[in-house]
């Protein structure tokens, strides 16, 4: 590193990050080497604070860095997110030099840019939105198995309603599942505008061999669907009351 540049922070740290062990270096000096359990995560803060460490960097790596951004962020540390490119292409490194060591030496020197990382506020609305939207593709899969209950007993209703979770689809769902086999009674359940265009092939389609494994099937589709769709809601609460926190802080 060429010594002719300003040195803005002596004792600016960065941070190896990995999936059992962090390495980290105050100011370019031998790193010190931590575990990634949670003691370990507040073990690494205390040295650091001990230290008068100010500035920490450290690459995103996987999803490894979260836990240790959080608790460095909590303990009032400024944190640096950095791409892993701006460490590699830079020349001067030494061939002996630790990454972490070789970090913080860029780090002082204020050669390392951070990259944006959302308040944590808002990265806890993000992930009730990921959780959200893991349930609803697990509940898509759960109307494909009851498609699949259906194909097995040759009931055609998909030929005659636009979707088998609307709210037609569902009610004769949930009729048959309740121990319902009239096509007649069945087609009842739908929406008065399906019986008044086509009301005979709806009682057609509805006609199926009900085979016990099939019916199984089916309803264990539709006990995992409402099981969705209450984790949904309770995701939507949760986002809901985020959301307000996030615009009104």
């Amino acid at each position: 590193m060429d010594n002719k540049l300003p040195l803005l922070d002596p004792l600016a740290a960065f941070v190896d990050v990995g999936s059992e062990h962090m390495h980290v270096s105050v100011g370019g000096d031998t790193p010190k080497v931590f575990g990634t359990v949670t003691s370990q995560l507040h073990a690494l803060r205390d040295w650091l604070l001990s230290e008068g460490v100010h500035s920490v960097a450290m690459e995103a790596t996987g999803v490894y860095w979260l836990p240790l951004y959080g608790v460095l962020e909590a303990a009032g540390l400024e944190v640096r997110m950095v791409n892993g490119r701006q460490t590699r292409n830079l020349p001067g490194r030494k061939t002996d030099m630790a990454d972490s060591q070789w970090g913080a030496t860029l780090h002082m020197h204020g050669l390392l840019h951070a990259g944006f990382v959302p308040a944590a506020d808002i990265r806890r609305l993000q992930d009730y939105l990921r959780l959200r939207a893991d349930h609803v593709a697990s509940a898509a899969t759960c109307v494909q198995l009851m498609q699949k209950a259906f194909d097995r007993m040759n009931i055609k209703l998909h030929d005659v309603i636009a979707s088998l979770s609307g709210v037609s689809g569902l009610a004769v769902v949930r009729a048959i599942v309740a121990g319902e086999r009239s096509p007649e009674a069945l087609a009842a359940l739908c929406a008065a505008q399906i019986r008044r265009r086509k009301e005979q092939a709806v009682i057609e389609a509805l006609r199926g061999t009900w085979a016990d494994e099939h019916l199984f099937l089916l309803e264990q589709a539709l006990q995992s669907w409402d099981h969705y769709q209450k984790l949904i809601a309770d995701c939507d609460t949760r986002i809901k009351t985020d959301n307000y926190l996030v615009r009104t802080r």
